[in-house]
């Protein structure tokens, strides 16, 4: 009796001689496992003499275009194995999540692969919503028969593989017989990768490009292959398309989302608190577009509040357009949040409701989220109450505008305003700034550097915009509609998700430690440190010559703040409980929390529904991540256009100030302009310096001669590189001695230079 196939239990049955060749692919495309030469003549029972014709067979079926791949991996030419990485590329029309396979060894385009989302528990709830443009996912590929789909492959997610640091982008520089190299767009990694001809795909010289890297054999360096041009960023215009497409972020809406937002219309008064004669006003950056906040406060009329005051904060209503598991639901909460660039902004939602249905626009009726607090003679906080309402905004006024009506410079617009509005809420804030000192939250003295473009996209000017009170003012009465949410949930027992913001850590704090006692500044040994240990020692710096430099140490000693839905307070603001509310048009975690009121508070439509609650753990990892990607695509973009500035001064004397100090060099920022660059320590040829990280210090072994975290410097710039964002100086002053004392023969600091001269 012959013996019955082995291999998958889906192969064919036994059968006589060899298999045909359509046998052998209907095999493969149909194995639910990868398939070698050794899985097809078990499952065909090929043994003894039919060995070698069955070789010669699938060696004819490579030869002649029918397969690809190794002995212990065959698939059909132009095919995908059954389970496969992916990597999610864009949206087509639809709105569905379009991927190309990770690794295509075959001549030729990927192929597109169509993401067909798994069911999970709950209505419209699929794998899909966790995975964004950028992510690689592992899937099961079907191969489609029906021509009209568009697309040949579809998949079926399996699970979200951890997304890549860095995507591997650079600049392309054609040669002039094909091929060239990949200049580099990561500081980090100053290396140009070279490419044989033919592995360019569609690049030009100058695109930005997406690359991998492969051996052509065992012993060769790798060697790039473009993947995908992205464009051209020489326009300093599209400079911050580098760190989108380095970072993963998505930057065009599908189509289906803009439809979807078009489709939209304003809501009716029905069910909603009339406040359009209350005179809120919008107060914001002179260049903002879209406004989601707006203010008013009167004293309380209460007997039993003297000298209390009825604060109203208003927060535009995302929840009514923006509902759980709609299309426009599925891309906010993929992006995250917005990601505001030099050259552009990156929005979390389209510009129909960013910048129409829910921005605040004077003397337009609004949809809107109010919390209605009041406060006592000492600015603690009584009560506050919700409400979902209709607004119509008095005025936009800008900070400067705001601040100068106060100081008394009233504009025409601000003018008619200031006693019936801003005096009531510049009254209103010196209650909550009293009561914001006792409280002590941190209090860093960090100013930040806005930088500002031409017509041409170029750097026209690098300033620090002066801190008003207008801007603490909205500041604070934000933290304070934060705080309420946060409380009205807990009260209300629905799920939050909180901004947490946890204690230093001991390795930290240990380090902070070390640092302050070299400047003879004792950071108590307390169990729990509180803000207000800070704030003593930033309010002594103030007297001394490293007052930045303290800010910065104590600042790199915090830890990072985040999303979560268990709650451990806000350390940084000295808070038990804070949510965000207060911008849902740019953060999805604000948008979450108005679903939540809307479902405690029974406001209507628009609330949080069960299918999301089971999910708000993962989505709060989610936007945490999405944020920090934010703010390096961010920072980076913000270092390119400064080098691009400073490309054509090579050469050039600055004076700067040491803001970081490894063992491998120092990171000066320039005082002008803010701008950061580094000195290799190799560089520094008078000596061999040792790093001494307790000083924050590198310090030359022979002479003592000490470059420390802080120190005011001259330096010239030698290098700069705008794609990567890069600056390399040479320092021109000398070294300090004698306030650190010299390693000792035999150091063994765990950050030793081991240089050699």
């Amino acid at each position: 009796m012959p013996r019955r196939p082995k291999g998958p239990k889906s192969g064919p049955p036994k059968r006589a001689g060899l298999p045909g060749r359509d046998e052998i692919l209907e095999f493969i495309k149909t194995s639910p496992t990868k398939v070698g030469k050794r899985e097809i003549a078990r499952a065909f029972d090929v043994r003894g003499p039919d060995r070698m014709e069955f070789n010669r067979l699938l060696a004819s079926m490579a030869e002649d275009g029918m397969l690809s791949g190794d002995r212990k991996s065959l698939r059909q030419k132009g095919g995908l194995p059954p389970v496969t990485i992916l990597e999610v590329t864009g949206r087509d029309e639809q709105g569905d999540l379009i991927a190309k396979p990770a690794v295509w060894e075959e001549e030729g385009e990927r192929p597109e692969v169509l993401i067909t989302p798994r069911k999970a528990r709950g209505p419209e709830v699929d794998i899909e919503a966790s995975i964004g443009v950028g992510d690689r996912v592992l899937a099961r590929i079907n191969e489609i028969d029906d021509p009209s789909a568009g697309y040949r492959f579809e998949a079926f997610p399996i699970k979200r593989l951890p997304r890549e640091k860095r995507r591997l982008i650079g600049i392309y520089r054609a040669a002039r017989r094909g091929g060239g190299t990949i200049e580099p767009v990561d500081r980090k990694q100053l290396r140009s990768w070279s490419l044989a001809p033919g592995d360019e795909g569609p690049a030009k010289d100058g695109d930005l490009v997406r690359f991998d890297l492969a051996k052509k054999g065992r012993m060769q360096v790798p060697q790039a292959r473009v993947l995908e041009a992205l464009g051209n960023p020489n326009d300093q215009r599209q400079i911050s398309l580098i760190a989108v497409h380095a970072h993963g972020i998505p930057d065009d809406f599908p189509e289906s989302v803009i439809t979807e937002s078009e489709a939209l219309t304003e809501p009716t008064l029905s069910g909603r608190t009339d406040l359009r004669g209350v005179p809120l006003v919008t107060i914001d950056p002179p260049d903002a577009r879209d406004h989601d906040d707006a203010v008013y406060a009167e004293p309380d009329a209460d007997a039993g509040n003297p000298g209390g005051w009825v604060v109203l904060v208003a927060i535009a209503d995302v929840s009514h357009f923006v509902r759980p598991g709609s299309k426009l639901d599925r891309e906010a909460q993929m992006r995250g949040n917005s990601v505001y660039f030099p050259d552009r902004v990156v929005p979390m939602l389209p510009e129909r409701i960013s910048n129409n249905l829910c921005s605040l626009r004077e003397g337009e009726n609004r949809a809107c989220l109010v919390v209605r607090m009041i406060f006592d003679k000492n600015g603690s906080k009584r009560s506050h109450t919700f409400m979902r309402a209709m607004m119509r905004s008095a005025a936009k006024l800008s900070y400067q505008e705001a601040q100068a009506a106060i100081d008394g410079r009233p504009s025409d617009k601000a003018g008619p305003l200031l006693d019936r509005v801003l005096r009531p809420l510049w009254a209103a804030y010196d209650v909550l700034a009293a009561a914001r000192d006792k409280r002590q939250p941190l209090d860093l003295d960090l100013p930040e550097r806005k930088i500002l473009l031409d017509d041409r996209g170029r750097v026209a000017n690098i300033v620090t915009p002066e801190r008003l009170t207008a801007h603490r003012l909205i500041e604070e009465f934000m933290i304070q509609a934060n705080v309420a949410a946060a409380e009205q949930l807990e009260q209300k027992k629905t799920p939050v998700v909180y901004r947490i913001h946890d204690q230093s850590s001991k390795e930290k704090l240990a380090s902070l430690r070390e640092f302050l006692d070299t400047l003879g500044m004792k950071l108590p040994q307390a169990s729990t440190l509180k803000p207000e240990h800070f704030n003593g020692i930033l309010q002594r710096a103030k007297t001394l010559p490293v007052a930045d430099l303290v800010n910065e140490v104590v600042l790199r000693s915090q830890s990072q703040a985040e999303y979560n839905i268990d709650n451990i307070g806000h350390f940084g603001l000295n808070l038990r409980r804070y949510a965000h509310f207060t911008s849902p048009i740019r953060r999805y975690a604000d948008l979450l929390v108005h679903r939540a009121l809307v479902k405690a508070l029974k406001f209507g439509e628009g609330g949080l529904e069960d299918f999301e609650i089971g999910r708000l753990r993962e989505v709060a990892q989610q936007i945490s991540d999405a944020e920090r990607r934010a703010m390096a695509a961010e920072r980076e973009t913000a270092d390119r256009l400064i080098a691009a500035h400073l490309a054509d001064r090579v050469g050039a004397t600055f004076t700067g100030r040491i803001a970081g100090v490894t063992r491998s060099g120092l990171f000066v920022r320039l005082k002008d302009t803010g701008a950061d660059g580094f000195v290799p320590v190799s560089s520094l040829t008078n000596d061999f310096y040792n790093h001494v990280e307790a000083h924050h210090a590198l310090v030359g072994k022979r002479t003592g001669e000490t470059f420390r975290l802080g120190d005011t410097v001259e330096v010239k710039l030698v290098e700069a590189i705008p794609s990567a964002g890069a600056l390399r100086f040479e320092m021109l002053t000398e070294g300090k001695k004698g306030r650190v004392a010299a390693p000792q023969p035999g150091f063994k600091g765990k950050f030793r230079n081991r240089r050699r001269r």
